[in-house]
């Protein structure tokens, strides 16, 4: 009987885990996810799978997301001749009854405004962004989601005064190094 215990423990272990991943958005596969753009279309992990990906949560009422989206176009523009897909993502509700609610043309808007120019991704009321993995879950926040679609980095928050580019360099050459 004992003999059984440490299998059974390992199998339960290996259920939970797994249920655990697909809950919060991984498999072994890596991140899964399906985000609508604000112009009506889709990206979906399985698509960006072979590039390394840069997405960067955000809200149109958080006051730190405004000098964050500087930042996310500037790293766009840097890495523009290399497989680095950069997306903003905002985390703003789609319900009108929420106090953190914004419509698409309300995003865009503030896209406009920061002079952003990648593609702006929903993310209503955080649901994908509470599974990366970022510290505190904090706002805005940056994950970097290498080439077999595994999460490779997060940065919780934002040095308002930071340099992004100069931030993630280091972080993003490890990924451009051998190409």
């Amino acid at each position: 009987m004992l003999s059984k215990f440490p299998r059974k423990l390992a199998a339960t272990a290996f259920a939970c885990a797994l249920a655990f991943g697909q809950a919060f958005g991984t498999t072994a596969r890596g991140v899964e996810f399906n985000l609508r753009t604000v112009d009506g279309g889709s990206i979906t992990a399985e698509m960006l799978r072979g590039d390394v990906v840069v997405l960067a949560f955000g809200a149109s009422w958080l006051p730190l997301s405004r000098r964050q989206v500087e930042g996310v176009q500037g790293l766009a523009d840097e890495y523009r001749d290399r497989d680095l897909r950069v997306y903003w993502v905002s985390t703003d509700s789609e319900k009108p009854q929420s106090k953190n609610y914004a419509t698409d043309d309300q995003i865009r808007s503030f896209a406009r405004k920061h002079g952003l120019k990648v593609a702006v991704l929903r993310d209503p009321d955080g649901a994908l962004f509470r599974t990366m993995g970022v510290e505190r879950n904090q706002l805005p926040a940056v994950v970097v989601i290498d080439r077999e679609g595994n999460v490779a980095e997060t940065i919780g928050g934002l040095d308002p005064e930071g340099n992004l580019v100069a931030k993630l360099a280091p972080r993003l050459g490890k990924f451009f190094a051998a190409r």
